[in-house]
């Protein structure tokens, strides 16, 4: 049996499975104010805010060395295996959340299911770099972004819905299970490699292998590897920490919004939790766009002649352009409304941004190392959350959330000259002769 088209089956799984991540990850601050009133009676609203701040900053770090863990974890036993054991743990990690019953036992839980949540990254990228040509790289990693942009977009108005019916311990449930279903599909369709995939099409495998970076250089008859080199030469080049540094710095970015958007709707407009949770997803929509739409561009670009190079960084480059006047504009947004649409704007520029960031480590090395330069990336990405969101605890203090939004600005800023300086030409590199 050969199935058309199957590189789009995996990459369409890979993006359900981010949909299914954000649902899981957002339970939590969706149905935060259900947990502090049950939990937490007697605590007033600073109270509340630093135990959010406080889970919130576990997961994230406990995210953080996921990244590098997982990048590992992927690279010796495989994307397929790596997915199956990511998701299952998450989700198991999800139904516990039901039985929380304060900050130490919901730290804990939440630090299981960042460890797991963060496999989702390097699993995506080194999927990418498996299943895809590199004109297309692009483009499927926004397809699996634009799955994470979908599960913040569907995230709140779920929850909202279940919330009427069910108890905040019963959606944990019901979110958990939805993962274990996953693994359904994923084991059934993606059975090995491309190399070796009985339902893959000779036509395809041959689209595939001969559409990507490392080619078959000798002529010998096979494609090569490519450069694949130790973690401690990887770490030696430079163009490694311009993606590590760019990552660490505009990731964060990404986690204010995805942690605090419902505590800052509350704070700054007052808004309840139903309002909050048909509000919170307009933010996602943009983000959503901006992941389709940095992946056509990059795709457009580079089938247009450009080279890698020039098409990475002007598509990350616009992205960064449109972000940064989106900052200032959050000092005064005026209404609720105007907020979520300035941070629609705001993330759409950042999955463009993103998206192509992301897809560094596969232009730069072969499918081997590249989960984990996208593990220490991820790493670095999510210390860098971690530090501004428990930042964000102490500098919002009054509902002024205007210094928050001055660092995103400079970060946006930082991520931009570390691919520029950094990266001086992003193009498959060659081990550093002595």
């Amino acid at each position: 049996m050969k199935i058309k088209g199957l590189r789009w089956w995996v990459v369409g799984l890979v993006a359900l499975a981010a949909v299914i991540n954000y649902i899981d990850r957002q339970a939590f601050g969706a149905l935060w104010p259900d947990i502090a009133k049950d939990l937490f009676p007697d605590m007033d609203e600073d109270g509340h805010k630093a135990i959010y701040g406080t889970i919130s900053t576990v997961f994230i770090l406990s995210y953080a060395g996921g990244q590098a863990l997982f990048g590992k974890i992927f690279d010796w036993i495989g994307t397929r295996i790596g997915f199956a054991l990511s998701i299952s743990v998450w989700s198991i990690a999800t139904v516990l959340h039901a039985f929380a019953q304060g900050m130490l036992s919901f730290s804990i839980f939440r630090s299981i299911l960042g460890i797991a949540e963060a496999g989702n990254w390097p699993g995506a990228a080194k999927a990418n770099a498996e299943w895809f040509p590199t004109k297309e790289r692009a483009l499927a990693q926004g397809i699996f972004n634009s799955g994470a942009a979908i599960g913040g977009i569907v995230a709140y108005p779920i929850i909202g819905l279940l919330a009427a019916f069910f108890s905040w311990k019963a959606i944990f449930i019901v979110v958990g299970v939805l993962g274990l279903l996953w693994l359904l599909p994923w084991m059934f369709i993606v059975k090995s490699p491309p190399k070796t995939h009985p339902w893959l099409s000779d036509d395809e495998k041959q689209y595939i292998l001969s559409g990507q970076q490392h080619k078959d250089i000798d002529e010998e008859g096979n494609y090569d590897e490519g450069y694949n080199p130790s973690t401690s030469k990887l770490l030696k080049h430079k163009e490694s920490w311009g993606v590590i540094i760019a990552s660490a710095a505009i990731d964060p970015i990404w986690w204010l919004f995805i942690v605090w958007i419902p505590i800052y709707l509350s704070e700054v407009f007052g808004m309840n939790v139903k309002e909050i949770a048909f509000s919170a997803w307009v933010p996602y929509v943009g983000a959503m766009i901006g992941a389709i739409f940095g992946g056509l561009l990059a795709k457009n670009r580079l089938s247009a002649g450009w080279s890698v190079d020039k098409t990475r960084k002007m598509t990350i480059t616009l992205g960064c352009i449109i972000m940064i006047p989106c900052f200032f504009l959050l000092k005064a947004p005026g209404t609720a409304m105007n907020a979520v649409i300035i941070m629609a704007v705001l993330l759409f520029g950042f999955q463009v941004a993103i998206g192509n960031i992301q897809t560094i480590p596969s232009d730069l090395f072969s499918g081997k190392i590249v989960g984990t330069l996208s593990g220490f990336a991820g790493m670095a990405a999510k210390l860098g959350a971690a530090g501004l969101t428990i930042l964000v605890t102490f500098i919002t203090k009054g509902g002024n959330y205007t210094p928050a939004f001055l660092i995103g600005g400079a970060l946006a800023i930082i991520a931009l000259l570390a691919i520029w300086i950094l990266c001086p030409k992003i193009e498959p590199l060659q081990p550093k002769t002595t």
